[in-house]
């Protein structure tokens, strides 16, 4: 089914857009989640708090990209879920690595990762992205925001690993200059 017509399944208060969203997206949720979470169980879960999520925003949003707005959606439930269960406990998992990475060029401020979600910064970040070649783009998206093993990176890039992180660490060395440059960071 296509996405306009499962939005209108939703504003039309339908059930069935749960069902339609679920066959549809399903893949696409758990892949999102499971970069995060790595438990199946826990997956399951996010995809179903996910499912309820979409059912009560929308209405009275009406979103453009059903993919985008279900995958962020999708993404914010699973990093909370993240942080809930790994509040005692601070691993080597990929999403600390992750954000421990962007720290060297951010700053180890904790306001920082408070206002990781806040519309200003989120837009700068934006709009750095845009300015990237699509390969620099991709790979740092699909490492700093499905939080994907630099190993699978390269291999889905034919990139060797040291091309690899070598290239996030120059796009993290831009970000940093683009965020002093913008007056976000000191």
């Amino acid at each position: 089914m296509e996405d306009n017509k499962i939005v209108q399944l939703y504003l039309d208060r339908d059930e069935n857009a749960i069902a339609e969203t679920k066959a549809k997206y399903e893949n696409y949720c758990f892949s999102i989640s499971y970069s995060v979470l790595h438990d199946q169980q826990d997956c399951e879960e996010t995809l179903n708090d996910t499912y309820l999520a979409v059912w009560n925003a929308i209405p009275p949003h009406h979103p453009l990209n059903l993919a985008t707005f279900i995958g962020k959606i999708c993404r914010n439930l699973s990093l909370n879920k993240w942080r809930y269960l790994s509040a005692e406990k601070r691993g080597g998992d990929r999403v600390t690595l992750s954000f421990d990475e962007l720290e060297g060029c951010i700053g180890e401020d904790r306001r920082f990762r408070e206002s990781l979600e806040e519309k200003a910064l989120t837009e700068t970040i934006n709009e750095f992205l845009a300015g990237l070649k699509e390969n620099e783009r991709n790979v740092f998206v699909c490492r700093y925001w499905y939080f994907d093993p630099v190993e699978d990176i390269a291999k889905r890039f034919s990139y060797s690993s040291s091309k690899t992180k070598m290239m996030l660490k120059r796009t993290r060395d831009k970000l940093r200059d683009y965020l002093i440059k913008e007056g976000v960071i000191l």
